[in-house]
């Protein structure tokens, strides 16, 4: 494994997008335990984009405008809904109070989501893995498993600790009501942000 590849994938992973949002706003209102399930749950969305790079769908999505345009827009709209939802204090910066606190599956069900309706990391994959991979080896799908393992293992190393230290400032924000107005109204910009980003993203 070459240190070209971890250092590109460190930079990609630390790169600012939707799973660090995501894992920030759960260190921020709900602890460091639900920021690493959020990072873990980042983590396996990763997984059906592995699995389309490795198998060759990837190249079918990148051909395919349609199908690129579908899994674009669906991305799109549901990041409209989190800005929606975190203004509505009801979705990533909903601070739990008396009711009942969200469950670790329903966490990371919702950061699934938002890595699997993400075409940009398909095309990663397709366009990042194959420079350090030789096609004509008998072993070239055994070694793009493990890079993608080790994209993963960062991915969620890294997520986490954004998460984590979000949670050790957690007490300084929630109990504030002006700053946390401020967060969800920073928070839903940055998600209609890279819902736009996404819009004009070209297959």
């Amino acid at each position: 494994m070459s240190i070209e590849f971890l250092i590109t994938t460190l930079v990609v992973v630390a790169s600012p997008g939707t799973g660090v949002l995501y894992t920030l706003a759960a260190g921020l209102t709900r602890g460091a335990r639900a920021s690493v399930v959020a990072a873990f749950g980042c983590t396996l969305g990763i997984i059906p984009h592995m699995a389309a790079a490795i198998t060759g769908l990837a190249a079918l999505l990148h051909a395919s405008a349609l199908a690129f345009e579908v899994i674009k827009y669906a991305g799109v709209a549901y990041l409209l809904y989190m800005a929606w939802q975190t203004l509505r204090e009801k979705g990533a910066l909903n601070v739990e109070g008396q009711s009942a606190p969200r469950s670790a599956r329903q966490v990371i069900v919702e950061s699934v989501l938002i890595n699997i309706l993400n075409p940009k990391l398909s095309i990663f994959f397709f366009a990042f893995l194959p420079q350090f991979v030789d096609p004509g080896a008998s072993g070239a799908v055994p070694k793009m498993l493990e890079l993608s393992a080790v994209f993963m293992a960062l991915t969620f190393v890294v997520f986490a600790i954004y998460g984590v230290c979000a949670a050790g400032v957690r007490q300084h924000v929630v109990s504030r009501p002006k700053v946390m107005m401020w967060m969800r109204r920073t928070f839903a910009a940055a998600f209609v942000g890279l819902g736009v980003k996404l819009a004009v993203t070209e297959g």
